[in-house]
């Protein structure tokens, strides 16, 4: 084995997870952060974990609303207009 090219090994390298649990582990970095660990991850638990990051669902229902709204008001002008056109042909 080369000597002087290999990182430095921790042996008691410490994990911290968002959700408050803390573990060791070998690693080359001393502290580690992680969002999600054995203790909170939804494959582990058993149980479904919605995370909403900056309020992405409801930035998105926003748009669909906005988009349906579009959609009415574009087909009540049609229909407006058709209705406009048939009566100037009477």
């Amino acid at each position: 084995m080369k000597e002087k090219i290999h990182p430095k090994w921790y042996p008691e390298a410490r994990v911290h997870c968002a959700c408050g649990s803390t573990f060791t582990t070998g690693s080359t970095i001393p502290e580690i952060a992680v969002e999600i660990c054995s203790a909170c991850h939804p494959l582990f638990t058993g149980q479904q974990k919605f995370v909403d990051t900056a309020g992405r669902v409801d930035k998105f229902r926003q748009r669909e609303q906005i988009a349906k709204r579009k959609q009415e008001e574009a087909a009540a002008r049609k229909a407006k207009r058709e209705a406009e056109k048939a009566a100037a042909e009477v």
